[in-house]
């Protein structure tokens, strides 16, 4: 009776084990979704975030994840449904990893410094809307840096265009 026993309890230990592990969220799988939602590989050459931390353990979440625009040196993840939510660091403040990795001379000069009145727009079809800022991070015509529109206002990202205005993602 006693092996019959020890028999059940390993079945049922094989048999738990695929369905356990079913119940966290597919690491790779999320990998793939924030390559894709940032247009690059994930902690490849010319990608823009580090791969998600390997230990961590999130409940598989019912719907598909949320993808936030990046801010911050990083992209936010989050499940609504679940409640829970992580942050990825990007790779070289959101720069690709290729031009951080670029030898220094080979970068474009900042036209934006540190300190600099700048022009914050929001453009779209059939609109553009602008204010002045001040940047918080030196840039040069195609970066993200960070400006903020009053001294204690929370900063905001925005993209530098070739003519030296700062524009806000997300309104084209």
């Amino acid at each position: 009776m006693v092996p019959n026993f020890r028999r059940l309890v390993l079945l049922s230990a094989v048999w738990a084990a695929p369905v356990a592990a079913q119940g966290f969220e597919n690491l790779e799988m999320l990998d793939s979704r924030i390559s894709a939602a940032l247009g690059a590989g994930i902690g490849e050459p010319g990608g823009a975030a580090t791969p998600v931390d390997r230990r961590l353990h999130l409940a598989a979440c019912p719907q598909p994840v949320e993808i936030a625009e990046p801010a911050m040196g990083a992209v936010t993840v989050r499940c609504q449904s679940l409640g829970w939510r992580i942050r990825i660091p990007l790779v070289g403040n959101g720069q690709a990893s290729a031009s951080a990795a670029a030898p220094a001379a080979a970068r474009a000069a900042p036209t934006i410094r540190r300190g600099d009145q700048i022009q914050l727009v929001a453009i779209s079809n059939g609109f553009t809307v602008s204010t002045l800022a001040v940047a918080d991070q030196d840039g040069a015509p195609g970066d993200r840096i960070r400006v903020r529109t009053e001294h204690r206002s929370a900063p905001v990202i925005g993209q530098i265009l070739e003519d030296g205005r700062v524009a806000l993602p997300g309104f084209n």
